[in-house]
């Protein structure tokens, strides 16, 4: 039996349009912005919310939440370790050429108070097992592009967290062609 990686009659194919071609028509350039942090952090809000203003600014952008793709392609999925990293594989087939990761650093007891989805208050009951931050340990990036934190007690809001995901973006010339 052959295995893809031991293959040897796999050629590449080249195609007329790539890349460059691509960034001309959007007038942007590709890139994945991977927001992580807790359950409750804030992620999908600020995903939602960077969305509206890339589009409010004429960027094409789309929205890969984690939650959504439960309901589809990984609805057969749980959260332990094995799961959640089975959910990423499923998940990520990426054609970019940036990654920027973006760290909501939000306290684990900020998110357990918000606990939109009432996994927190599941996961301490018991009836939800290998719940990141309860009974699986979180393991915040070691390195990231951008990192969002409370200041001084106090969450940013939406647009203030889009807006500083958009600042980087722009600086780092990924809005423009």
């Amino acid at each position: 039996m052959s295995t893809l990686s031991n293959a040897t009659n796999i050629f590449w194919q080249d195609c007329q349009l790539g890349k460059p071609e691509r960034q001309k028509l959007l007038n942007q350039k590709g890139c994945v912005v991977w927001i992580t942090g807790l359950s409750g952090s804030g992620k999908s809000t600020l995903a939602c919310s960077l969305s509206s203003e890339l589009y409010s600014r004429g960027k094409l952008s789309y929205i890969l939440d984690g939650d959504n793709l439960r309901h589809g392609l990984n609805k057969d999925l749980g959260f332990k370790a094995e799961d959640r990293t089975e959910n990423i594989r499923r998940t990520v087939i990426w054609i970019a050429g940036v990654y920027s990761k973006v760290f909501m650093n939000m306290p684990l007891s900020l998110c357990e108070a918000r606990d939109p989805k009432g996994l927190y208050k599941l996961a301490r009951a018991g009836k939800i097992k290998g719940f990141t931050g309860i009974d699986d340990p979180y393991e915040p990036p070691l390195n990231c592009e951008i990192e969002i934190k409370e200041d001084s007690g106090v969450c940013p809001t939406p647009n203030v967290m889009a807006g500083k995901v958009v600042s980087y973006l722009e600086e780092k010339g990924y809005l423009e062609c």
